[in-house]
């Protein structure tokens, strides 16, 4: 099977497994994280195929939605690019992508060492603020039915993974947790590029969010 093959089946296979999900985590999700990913592995000078497959397998079993369980992402992406018969080396690689991919509290490294890796991991956070990276917070929270915001419940700065995944905050407070913390976490030139415009529009809704809830617009 030639890679066009492979990734168009596996374009197919995920989109079935995504669509219409309801959580921010969708098929649409996806393909914004592809293409940006292709985009900044052009502009950055890397592998288009491992960037691609990577960009498309890293949310088939996300974490959130396996129970906590951080193996679950790399697994079912190494089971499916297995079952297409796809070389070792490039399973591994993209295993190994998908597996560090995810931000895991504002107190934990997430270092990425490949290039490719890199950007999928910039794609997947840009994805993640702006406009897009709002919207999707807010389904998210409705999704496990977090409250917008309660000023008694203050941001927390997660030291570990574990805390992390403990989390059940108010949306507002996943801003400061996280969204807010990406700009500065991007890896790529091009993806802070990107970013400084979509951080800019995260701080002018929560300005625009705060003057609402004080009655003051």
């Amino acid at each position: 099977m030639d890679r066009s093959d492979i990734l168009q089946k596996t374009t197919d296979h995920v989109r079935g497994l995504l669509s219409g999900e309801g959580s921010g985590h969708d098929w649409f999700h996806i393909e914004r994280v592809r293409n940006a990913a292709l985009h900044i592995a052009r502009e950055e000078g890397a592998d288009p195929f491992v960037v691609e497959l990577a960009a498309l397998l890293h949310d088939i079993a996300d974490w959130k939605f396996a129970g906590g369980d951080h193996d679950a992402g790399p697994r079912a992406a190494r089971d499916w690019l297995t079952s297409l018969g796809v070389p070792e080396s490039i399973i591994d690689y993209v295993a190994d992508i998908i597996a560090r991919l995810s931000f895991k509290g504002a107190g934990v490294e997430t270092p990425m060492s490949t290039l490719e890796g890199r950007c999928v991991q910039d794609a997947d956070r840009l994805d993640a603020i702006g406009a897009i990276g709002i919207a999707r917070a807010f389904a998210y929270g409705g999704h496990k039915g977090r409250a917008l915001y309660d000023p008694a419940v203050p941001p927390q700065p997660h030291a570990s993974f574990e805390a992390y995944k403990k989390n059940a905050g108010p949306t507002i407070n996943h801003f400061y947790e996280k969204l807010l913390l990406l700009k500065d976490r991007m890896n790529t030139t091009t993806g802070k590029q990107l970013a400084a415009e979509r951080h800019a529009f995260l701080e002018q809704f929560l300005d625009q969010f705060f003057s609402e809830w004080e009655g003051k617009q």
